[in-house]
């Protein structure tokens, strides 16, 4: 989670042409991507980087600003204006139009919530900046967030404690405040942002809250209906079949689905589509009495 030095990322020195980065960035491309080096986290987290690398400094206009302002080049532009505001202020305050800053001033909204405002007085002020958001990637199974429960992390050596609530989705952001790099000339702490990552091991599919599964259906039940087991997500349940049932019907199990995001006791719903399963390998006798069915049903 700490500062990322792209040009370290590429190899290249900070003075590269933009086609020794682009030559740089496709060795990396190559070396780390994920198909070369299945399953292989560490390899995805630098193939990860190698292009969010590229991205930056085969642009001229972000590699200046990344040159010039290294983690924070995104908000180089919010950097520019507030320079260009004080500037305004300072020549202003010595032609004598404000006797000083003083609480006449009009900062911009952005400028107080971004950096943390400034300390005014005597024509003067202190710049706060937001310390470097983090991000991370945490995986999780399916299961885990059927229900909701705490996870410890580890995030530049520290541990944070989180809560992770049932329901969440796959690819879900969740931020945890004040959780980033420390703040400069005494701003506020950056945010730690949260994907999740969740595979699913299941034979259900997940869309959302519901859930969806094939069960299969002999041919016997099929035919003349009975009752039938199958498994949900927390358990199994007994269904009625009813005679005759076709191919392909869909039955829904209202409240068996997936847990409702930060809703607690809400569930969606589970639809099972039935697969009837024709017999195989008939002996003699049973091929002779669907014979006797198939005359049976001839007119």
């Amino acid at each position: 989670m700490a500062f990322i030095d792209y040009y370290k990322v590429l190899e290249v020195d900070k003075k590269a042409t933009e086609a020794e980065i682009k030559k740089a960035y496709r060795k990396m491309a190559r070396k780390y991507h994920p198909d070369l080096n299945p399953n292989d986290k560490q390899t995805e987290i630098k193939f990860k980087e190698a292009n969010e690398a590229n991205e930056v400094l085969s642009n001229s206009e972000n590699r200046k600003k990344y040159d010039e302002y290294g983690e924070n080049w995104q908000h180089a532009d919010e950097f520019e204006k507030s320079k260009r505001q004080q500037q305004h202020y300072q020549g202003n305050s010595q032609q004598g139009d404000f006797g000083g800053f003083g609480d006449g001033v009009d900062y911009s909204d952005f400028f107080e919530s971004m950096f943390g405002g400034a300390r005014r007085g005597g024509g003067r002020r202190s710049t706060q900046y937001k310390g470097q958001d983090f991000n991370a990637e945490l995986h999780l199974d399916l299961k885990d967030v059927y229900t909701t429960h705490k996870r410890t992390l580890t995030i530049n050596g520290k541990n944070i404690r989180l809560t992770i609530p049932a329901g969440v989705e796959n690819g879900q952001i969740i931020k945890i405040a004040g959780h980033g790099a420390e703040g400069s000339g005494g701003g506020p702490k950056g945010d730690l942002y949260i994907t999740f990552s969740i595979e699913n091991h299941t034979h259900f599919k997940r869309d959302k809250n519901n859930l969806y599964s094939t069960v299969d259906l002999d041919l016997y039940t099929a035919l003349l209906g009975g009752e039938l087991t199958v498994d949900t997500f927390d358990g199994k349940v007994k269904l009625k079949v009813a005679s005759g049932i076709q191919n392909g019907t869909k039955v829904k199990l209202k409240g068996k689905g997936f847990p409702v995001y930060k809703k607690e006791g809400q569930f969606g719903d589970l639809y099972i589509t039935y697969q009837i399963l024709i017999p195989t390998n008939l002996t003699d006798r049973e091929k002779e009495l669907f014979t006797e069915l198939a005359k049976l049903k001839k007119p």
